[in-house]
Order: structure tokens, then sequence, then C-alpha cells
């Protein structure tokens, strides 16, 4: 978790509240940047509600997320994370560019002409 909580403050998120509320040793943690929050569990911490979430590796969806100035979003980041596709203007009018967070899911972050 810790990883995770430290490759998301490079994008910007702050730590809103976390399981338990003290210590390093989180479950769950909800980390928001503007109007985006995430939420973030551990597995183990899952698996008596829900025991048919697993993973081995990889990312089962990708996360597209809206945004603004994200010319100089991807500046400020583009040599903190993996970029996976750099910024490009979409046949739909949106300029978009995607990375992969260190748990290997897939952030597209667009921002679409007005």
């Amino acid at each position: 978790m810790a990883e995770t909580i430290a490759f998301y403050n490079i994008l910007g998120f702050k730590t809103t509240m976390t399981v338990p509320e003290e210590g390093n040793d989180f479950v769950w943690v909800m980390m928001m940047n503007g109007t985006v929050t995430f939420m973030f569990q551990t597995f183990e911490s899952l698996a008596d509600d829900l025991p048919k979430i697993s993973r081995t590796d990889g990312a089962s969806q990708l996360l597209y997320i809206n945004l603004k100035d994200i010319k100089g979003f991807f500046e400020a980041i583009k040599n903190k994370v993996t970029v996976l596709k750099g910024l490009e203007t979409t046949f739909y009018g949106a300029t978009e560019f995607s990375i992969v967070d260190n748990n290997n899911y897939v952030l597209t972050f667009a921002e679409h002409e007005q």
C-alpha cells in the first residue's frame, strides 16, 4: 500500500482517510486530487466479504480521467512514471496520454476541447 500511496502522490493525489487511521500497515486508503477520488484496498482485507476478487498480474480495467491543463500535467509527471502513450489528439477531439501505475493499472488522462 505504501508504494501505491507514493505513486499517486506523484500524480498530485493526497491521502484523505486510511484504515487503520494511524501507522503504516494500511489495508484501505482513500486519496483525492480535485474531484477525483480513488479508494485502494488490499486483497487480504476483502477475502472474507468478496472472496472472488483476485488478480495475479496486470490490469482488468482502464481508468479514464478528465482534467484541465493536460499538457502541464504531462510535463510535470512524464519523467516520474511509466508513459505507455504520449500526448496525442484523438479523432474525437480529446488530447490524451496513458501511463501505468505501480500495480499495472492503465490510467488514461484526457482533456476535451470545449
